[in-house]
């Protein structure tokens, strides 16, 4: 009789990996200090000639100092994965594993950022005066509907590329997936039924990407029920969205939403969708369940109620949607060719380039793995001017 293989308890893994390095990264350097000339060279006095043309010629500090290769990782700790406002301690072994990826993935140096303060103001301000020394910002883990002000902000007063990776990344990577399940299911991505559990920050992403790319039928869902243009009480950025989407005029609940959908897109939290909800979908249903680490619904149960592909954000199943498979390769490029903004078109092509990179997508198969030869290559060469 086969015996279960003993599931991995992660958590513990981590605390104690953690605690064994003292944290996941260390800086180290490029020139070295070996004799009297290596002194005088990299420290004073030669220094103090890179210094002086800099200041006169700052836009050359890319060709001189570590700007042309550096991203800041910033977060004000107020979403934190799927564990909500934890503040600057919570939030940095989450901002130190994405350097981390930056480093691994795409040789760039990126720094954890995490400012003790969530005070809109204060995080703009604050970004702004350390910029000088980065190439690019990575926004993490910023709660909605701050995030949209910081992020639009930002890449309006700097000229570096600035993204909030909690919905670009994450919106970038839907598609992809998406433009492979409807394949599989052998329908046509814009003229689909998608309806998206989660109005925050990444769900708003994903509608705004999937309407960029011609996709029409899009209704987002909140804890409170259908975003809609009669529903009262709606938040600013709810009412936009209101007014792009839901072009059926759909009302109610997640129930209402669900019915004859052809795909369900969860970027909320464990238990959100129920098995009924997936049975009163259209026929060859896809689910993407995202949230971490307990998704909106598992995937055995999605499956049961007859979901035809099912991708969650865990690596521990099948389709694993994940803005890994993406921002190292946005920055990537953007870095290499200077780019002052990311626009919609380069995600657009970032998500036809990470499909295609599944040559023969099956339900099992419709999203690289993060370690798939050239990943990072494929996404970055669809960041160009």
């Amino acid at each position: 009789m086969a015996l279960t293989p003993k599931k991995k308890d992660y958590g513990k893994m981590a605390l104690a990996a953690h605690k064994k390095l003292r944290g996941k990264l260390e800086v180290t350097a490029k020139a070295k200090l070996k004799d009297r000339d290596d002194w005088s060279t990299f420290y004073t006095p030669g220094v103090a000639a890179v210094s002086s043309h800099l200041a006169k010629h700052p836009k050359e500090a890319r060709d001189y100092t570590i700007k042309r290769n550096s991203v800041a990782v910033v977060s004000d700790g107020s979403a934190v994965l799927g564990l909500g406002n934890i503040g600057p301690f919570g939030a940095m072994p989450v901002m130190e594993g994405k350097c981390v990826i930056f480093k691994e993935m795409a040789g760039i140096d990126a720094f954890p950022i995490v400012l003790d303060t969530q005070n809109m103001e204060e995080v703009i301000k604050t970004v702004k005066h350390i910029a000088p020394v980065f190439g690019g910002i990575n926004l993490e883990d910023i709660a909605a509907p701050n995030c949209f002000e910081i992020e639009e902000r930002l890449k309006r007063e700097l000229s570096i590329p600035v993204m909030h990776d909690d919905q670009h990344g994450t919106a970038i990577v839907v598609l992809a997936g998406l433009i492979n399940a409807s394949s599989v299911v052998k329908k046509q991505l814009t003229k689909m039924r998608i309806v998206i559990v989660g109005a925050g920050a990444a769900g708003r992403a994903v509608a705004l990407l999937l309407l960029k790319y011609g996709t029409k039928d899009v209704v987002l869902v909140d804890s409170t029920g259908v975003i809609e243009r009669s529903r009262a009480g709606l938040v600013a950025y709810k009412r936009k969205l209101a007014d792009l989407t839901n072009p059926r005029g759909v009302k109610g609940s997640l129930r209402e939403a669900a019915a004859g959908a052809d795909a369900l897109i969860g970027v909320s939290g464990p238990g959100t969708i129920a098995p009924g909800h997936v049975e009163s979908m259209n026929e060859k249903a896809i689910v993407f369940a995202l949230a971490n680490p307990l998704p909106e619904i598992m995937p055995e149960d999605a499956k049961r109620a007859g979901a035809a592909v099912v991708a969650t954000g865990r690596s521990d199943f099948p389709n694993q949607v994940n803005n890994s498979l993406a921002f190292p390769g946005i920055f990537r490029g953007a870095l290499d060719r200077g780019v002052r903004e990311i626009t919609d078109d380069m995600k657009l092509r970032a998500a036809k380039k990470l499909a295609s990179l599944v040559k023969k997508p099956t339900a099992t198969n419709i999203i690289p793995s993060v370690m798939q030869k050239g990943l990072v290559a494929a996404v970055a060469s669809a960041i160009r001017k």
